[in-house]
């Protein structure tokens, strides 16, 4: 099957393309790092493959993502790529295109949002660009689906066309260098000239490439040779002056600049990223989030599907069992654990989709990269980047991801911080647990007490990224640098798809994890050391959560059951809620309410979700931190300074709490 690669530089609608293209669906929205991975998807017509690489600016990597894309050019084989740009950001997309002209893979253009570019007033002459460059170029709009047909049309031709590499004339110096490097290049499947000038301009995964082959001391000496020809000047801005003057001359040729029309993006940008009322204007959108979330549309959903799994669903299960003549162990697994566990995480799903499909609307109306150039100033001051708080935005639906997309962070120490805090998100998993200690004891203002854990993350996030990068892990210097999309009206199909993707790894884990978690916790609850169906208190459940009782007292919820539901929870933060609904033997949401509160203080509730919020990462994402951080002493570090800060973080809410009389 044929195999073509989709390149792009970040917000320029490359995944939206892809989804377009073959149907299927990643990740969309509008900021650096979104695509993590390479993502492969099969073109409609069963034309082949389309592989989707991450969104970047150079294929000299800064950061993982470039690491990723650059590899892949390395390593992988493919017949053709599809090159997206921004047809209103020309000249800074083209950079990308020179470099990927030179790798000499045939190549088509997606000349992408030409409708805003006219809006601009920029006009771009797509058969005078498709001259220049000797490629075809298709203006399309990713989004809406036009002009894709031509575009597949062309893609499926490329493995017919030959083409021959760009070849920049980089000045004699640097041309003698080239020559010498590819005399010294054995037969190579790859553009020996484009490897060439990759080494040339410190490309360390070139010069990894070219080491496992060839003696690097002739290569070496090439190089050092041209860069004392060139002044002082290194090769690297060498390079990049003389690709970046051709880009210049290709502007020249093929765009005109009229009068630009003012765009209501524009008008939005004036008070949506305004330096004093921007971040109260998104944590004021945030709260209507959660109001709508967790008082006014999620409460009542939760309640009715919480309503049909305590009265129908059970009364059905307990008729079949009936019929079936089941033993009393079966009854009691299916109806007390099965039931009562994964049916008391479930019904939550109606929160954690509505907030989801809230999230996607930011995602894709462009806010989300606004609030990246909001926080830059923000971040700044704590030793990051705004780039650093997208992680974090993404760690609201799940810490997984998050952690991944600290690949676009180009600084390492900056990265690995940010992967280290990323934790400290509220993720999905713990939902369930907010929406149940806060529909049970603060019933009036859910909203505002969840919105304030959300926030309390945030706010010991960004004090540890202070700690961190002026102590441990002082970091370099660093800029941000993000384009800006324009604001688009979200569509159905498409905020649908996104809130579905996001939503259906909770239905999975619930299928999975938290199916397995439950029924092992209800076999610990049945059994003790005495033997079977033994007195909960009696139970292996019993036995083990009294070990971390006492240590749990301080901080107001002393009692096994507290710390049983702990415990089970660093394997997924929803099993707190399965172990809590096996424990208490509760068949409902409104009966786990009604024993939590009588177990629990308002004040231990609020301890009990800040401990939650901060203990420590569920196991996949500890299993993530130690694949993306390559370090085990990094992995340990953020469990064991997650467990201190929320044993911290708790003792101070409950002490000073009781000090306060509440």
């Amino acid at each position: 099957m044929l195999t073509y690669a989709l390149f792009g530089n970040p917000n320029t609608g490359k995944t939206s393309l892809f989804n377009q293209l073959t149907g299927s669906y990643q990740t969309v929205g509008n900021w650096a790092g979104v695509t993590v991975e390479k993502k492969i998807g099969k073109l409609k017509g069963n034309q082949g493959e389309l592989i989707d690489l991450p969104g970047i600016y150079t294929l000299n990597p800064l950061s993982e993502d470039e690491t990723v894309a650059m590899n892949f050019l390395l390593q992988e084989s493919f017949e053709g790529a599809v090159n997206i740009v921004d047809a209103s950001h020309l000249d800074k997309n083209l950079y990308l295109t020179v470099q990927l002209l030179e790798f000499g893979k045939p190549l088509v253009i997606g000349l992408n949002m030409v409708d805003v570019a006219k809006r601009r007033g920029i006009d771009v002459d797509a058969q005078k660009l498709e001259e220049v460059l000797g490629i075809p170029v298709v203006p399309i709009i990713a989004r809406s689906g036009q002009g894709l047909d031509q575009l597949q049309t062309y893609l499926a031709q490329l493995s017919d066309k030959s083409r021959r590499a760009l070849r920049l004339n980089y000045g004699d110096a640097v041309e003698q260098a080239i020559e010498n490097i590819e005399a010294n290049i054995p037969d190579d499947s790859h553009n020996r000239r484009w490897l060439a000038l990759q080494f040339l301009e410190g490309n360390p995964i070139v010069e990894k490439y070219l080491s496992e082959n060839i003696s690097m001391d002739a290569l070496n000496r090439f190089k050092q040779q041209a860069e004392k020809l060139l002044n002082g000047r290194s090769l690297y801005q060498h390079i990049q002056t003389v690709r970046q003057e051709f880009v210049q001359d290709v502007m020249k040729k093929t765009v005109r600049k009229g009068k630009a029309n003012v765009l209501l993006s524009e008008r939005l940008d004036q008070v949506l990223t305004h330096r004093i009322f921007g971040i109260p204007i998104f944590l004021g959108l945030m709260f209507l989030i959660f109001q709508l979330t967790f008082d006014w549309l999620g409460t009542p959903l939760s309640d009715a599907l919480d309503s049909f799994f305590a009265g129908p669903l059970t009364g059905w299960l307990e008729a079949l069992l009936g019929a079936m003549d089941a033993t009393v162990f079966i009854h009691r697994l299916i109806i007390d654990g099965i039931v009562a566990g994964v049916g008391g995480v479930l019904v939550f799903v109606p929160q954690i989709f509505i907030l989801f499909f809230f999230i996607s609307i930011i995602e894709d109306s462009g806010y989300m990269a606004r609030v990246a150039v909001l926080m830059d100033r923000v971040m700044e001051k704590i030793g990051l980047n705004g780039k650093a708080f997208i992680p974090m935005i993404i760690g609201f639906g799940c810490n997984v991801p998050a952690v991944m997309a600290t690949r676009s962070i180009e600084q390492p120490k900056e990265r690995l911080i940010t992967m280290l805090l990323s934790p400290l998100m509220s993720c999905s998993a713990r939902l369930p647990v907010y929406a149940l200690f806060a529909g049970a004891f603060f019933a009036e203002n859910q909203g505002i007490v969840v919105l304030s854990l959300y926030v309390l993350g945030i706010i010991l996030a960004f004090a540890l990224a202070k700690l961190l990068s002026s102590t441990i892990l002082r970091n370099e210097g660093s800029f941000f640098v993000v384009e800006l999309p324009p604001y688009h009206t979200p569509q159905v199909r498409s905020l649908i798809r996104s809130t579905w993707e996001k939503g259906k790894g909770f239905i999975k884990k619930a299928g999975t994890i938290i199916f397995a978690g439950t029924v092992l916790i209800w076999l610990l609850s049945y059994t003790g050391p005495t033997g079977m169906d033994v007195s909960i208190d009696e139970s292996f459940l019993a036995v083990s959560g009294q070990w971390v009782a006492p240590l749990l007292a301080p901080i107001g919820f002393g009692t096994w059951e507290a710390g049983v539901a702990l415990m089970t929870g660093a394997l997924a933060k929803e099993v707190i809620i399965s172990t809590m609904n096996i424990i208490y033997f509760v068949p409902d949401v409104d009966t786990l309410k009604g024993v939590i509160m009588a177990s629990f203080t308002p004040l231990q509730a609020y301890s009990f979700m800040a401990f939650v919020l901060l203990y420590m990462p569920c196991i996949a994402t500890v299993a993530v931190i130690r694949k993306e951080s390559h370090s085990l002493k990094w992995t340990l570090f953020s469990l064991v300074y997650g467990l201190v800060l929320a044993y911290l973080v708790s003792l101070v809410i409950y002490q000073v709490g009781q000090l306060l009389g509440f």
